[in-house]
């Protein structure tokens, strides 16, 4: 007789994994949250909204790339959520909108209730991090299509911001002074170029390179920085004209989107040292200095743009929440493209 769970689909595992992350997903609400009894939705109050002229909405979605595959290659599942979060809640800050919720979506092979746990774990204390609710997800069981320990996962916020302070390449004037905010290491983008790196050079995950000081699991998970709550301090207490979130496409490609078409931004690369793990990328793979700007955020995961007269009271700020951020360029005449002088 065929039944569900023949053909791979455990549901009381699935509901026991649902028992396991409720815990840690209150950790994460937030005032405005309603309860659902019925759990089909993440409710939400709106009438917060009201103390907004004219509120706008901004939603973002995405995953975390190939980063899971080093997740499960090492057997460390309870960070990867929090990239998730970094990957989806800091785009939305970069226009200046407050992070309000989160949805995920988790796809896997089998539901092993105690991982799935983790992963969301991971999802809601990045949702904490950043000030915004956990109000939903699912967890969708892949079999056939997904080998027993391969997952992968998705998510989408939403926050607002006031029509009137929304950041972003139209307030950005000559003279501007751009900071660089520290990343933590990798971040979420370039690990397919990292797990070629590995492969190449047979590295394991456990290897412990003096450059390090740990394994290579341990540094390569390194969560993603979440800079959602620094960033609207920041904007609260200074003139902040835009930010660029450094992703996918590295420095010079994400900050040229936060500039109007008749100013471009100069970095000085001499400003600051990238964290040891790019060089160790560097050095194993051979990869030339080119290829390195454009797959990796080199130690910057945020950019800031404001007035010169600014700089140094958001440097002391920022580190004074426990973040390192420095001058790495300023903004010039130009065609609207971020560069190396």
């Amino acid at each position: 007789m065929s039944t569900y769970e023949a053909a791979g689909v455990d549901i009381e595992a699935g509901e026991r994994a649902v028992a396991l992350m409720k815990d840690k997903v209150a950790r994460s609400r937030r005032p405005e949250v309603v309860t659902d009894a019925s759990g089909f939705a993440g409710l939400f109050d709106a009438s917060a909204l009201l103390r907004y002229q004219r509120p706008l909405l901004a939603s973002s979605t995405d995953g975390v790339g190939t980063k899971v595959m080093i997740a499960q290659q090492y057997g460390k599942h309870d960070t990867i959520g929090i990239d998730l979060v970094g990957m989806v809640l800091d785009d939305l800050v970069v226009c200046g909108a407050e992070p309000l919720f989160m949805t995920d979506y988790i796809a896997c092979g089998k539901v092993v209730p105690e991982r799935v746990a983790e992963i969301v774990g991971g999802v809601a204390e990045g949702c904490r991090l950043a000030g915004a609710a956990l109000v939903g997800g699912e967890t969708a069981e892949h079999p056939g299509a997904m080998g027993p320990d391969e997952y992968d996962l998705a998510g989408a916020g939403t926050g607002v911001v006031e029509a009137s302070a929304m950041l972003g390449p139209e307030r950005v004037t000559a003279g501007d002074v751009v900071l660089g905010l520290a990343s933590s290491g990798v971040h979420s983008n370039g690990y397919s170029l990292v797990r070629h790196v590995l492969r190449a050079n047979s590295l394991s995950l456990d290897t412990v390179l003096p450059e390090l000081g740990r394994a290579l699991g341990e540094e390569l998970l390194e969560p993603t920085r979440i800079y959602s709550l620094d960033c609207l301090e920041l904007a609260r207490s200074a003139e902040v004209h835009a930010y660029s979130h450094i992703t996918g496409g590295g420095i010079e490609n994400n900050l040229s989107r936060s500039l109007p078409d008749h100013l471009d931004a100069v970095l000085d690369r001499s400003s600051w040292t990238p964290p040891a793990i790019f060089g160790v990328l560097a050095q194993y793979g051979g990869i030339a200095q080119r290829d390195m700007d454009r797959t990796f955020n080199l130690g910057v995961g945020m950019a800031a743009v404001l007035p010169a007269d600014a700089a140094d009271e958001a440097i002391r700020l920022l580190a004074g929440r426990g973040l390192n951020a420095w001058a790495m360029g300023e903004i010039v005449p130009g065609t609207g493209q971020a560069r190396y002088r």
